[in-house]
């Protein structure tokens, strides 16, 4: 039997790719590099490896451990997407800077934004049909195409101009927004 799968590799690297949109938080990422001034792309991509690896071990001893339901951390990871997405949509802070413009890279890009209620609740699912050893590889490959991104979003900023991320920035807080809903409606039984 081998040991690493490339199909299930392939698949749950597709799945968490999908899940994680990086691709589709680019404006979400310029907008809080311009707030904080740069992105610690080293630092956020390692909070990203040790948050979806540890919860794919600890999840669900985690939440049950604290008397979390993956239901309410799910609602709870929406509320957040949501006001991310008002505050692109409107250009409202709602957010108060943080004193150390460093904490950024953690919150809220590493959690929720990357590494959020939608991703750890598609590692808890992946778990029951993937081997562990083949959903740690693609945490691995998906972690290193954000780390990718993030190190060149001065690059992507630059290439899309003022106007280009203003668009976006609009654009895909309503998709953030949209995200947002679903994930609270399908986790609330209203």
């Amino acid at each position: 039997m081998d040991i690493f799968n490339i199909k299930e590799i392939i698949s749950v690297t597709m799945i968490l790719f999908a899940i994680i949109d990086i691709m589709g938080a680019i404006p979400v990422i310029i907008e809080l590099r311009q707030k904080a001034g740069h992105i610690q792309s080293e630092k956020a991509s390692v909070a990203v490896l040790i948050l979806m690896v540890g919860f794919l071990y600890a999840g669900n001893g985690l939440l049950s451990l604290i008397g979390i339901d993956i239901a309410s951390f799910a609602i709870a990871g929406s509320l957040v997407i949501f006001f991310i997405a008002m505050e692109m949509i409107l250009g409202i802070k709602f957010f108060k800077e943080d004193d150390v413009p460093d904490t950024v890279s953690i919150v809220p890009l590493a959690f929720p934004l990357i590494a959020g209620a939608g991703t750890m609740t598609t590692l808890l699912s992946l778990k029951s049909q993937y081997q562990t050893q083949n959903i740690i590889v693609g945490i691995v490959l998906n972690t290193l195409f954000v780390y990718l991104v993030l190190k060149n979003v001065k690059w992507l900023e630059k290439l899309l101009g003022k106007t280009g991320v203003s668009i976006l920035r609009k654009a895909f807080g309503v998709i953030l927004l949209a995200i947002a809903i679903k994930l609270f409606r399908s986790n609330t039984h209203l």
